[in-house]
């Protein structure tokens, strides 16, 4: 009699496992459904990581750093603090003069406000930037809250679900 109440809890327990994983997958799906349709705005307009470099491009383009440079403007990045070396890919931003190592310049232009780091001179117009961190604020919620199918987030989930009984199934 105890075997088959054993069983029969146990029974319960998976039923109930199944079921959670069930509607889960359910969330899961209806949620990227209805937030892929409520985020579409053809107002809105979003610019790749690529096109916003073009862009960076376009208005300060890329130079390499020779001795006249050096006679110019400043020795070193004021972005990473290391000199330049002749050959070396810099920016010189056309507003502000500033010169920048061009990697160093790029990151800095895509994590922070499109403005030079020195004098904080514009250097992309205002919606461009807007439009460019729309799709990466887009990319990590989507990061942060769509399951991603891993094994181990699953039994989080299950586990948070379930309480601290769910190890004795598996």
């Amino acid at each position: 009699m105890a075997a088959l109440s054993e069983f029969l809890s146990r029974l319960y327990t998976i039923t109930i496992v199944f079921f959670c994983l069930l509607l889960l997958e359910a969330l899961i799906l209806f949620r990227s459904v209805t937030g892929t349709i409520s985020n579409y705005n053809p107002t809105k307009r979003v610019i790749s990581t690529t096109k916003y470099l073009q862009l960076i491009e376009e208005k300060n383009p890329t130079i390499l750093y020779t001795d006249k440079l050096r006679q110019q403007s400043a020795t070193e990045c004021a972005v990473c603090l290391s000199e330049f070396s002749e050959g070396e890919y810099v920016r010189r931003l056309m507003k502000c003069k500033h010169t920048f190592h061009r990697d160093c310049l790029d990151k800095w232009l895509q994590q922070y406000l499109a403005t030079c780091p020195l004098c904080r001179t514009k250097v992309l117009p205002d919606q461009i930037v807007a439009d460019f961190h729309r799709l990466q604020d887009n990319q990590s919620i989507n990061q942060y809250y769509y399951y991603d199918g891993s094994d181990e987030e699953m039994i989080f989930l299950l586990s948070a679900l379930h309480g601290n009984g769910l190890h004795r199934i598996f």
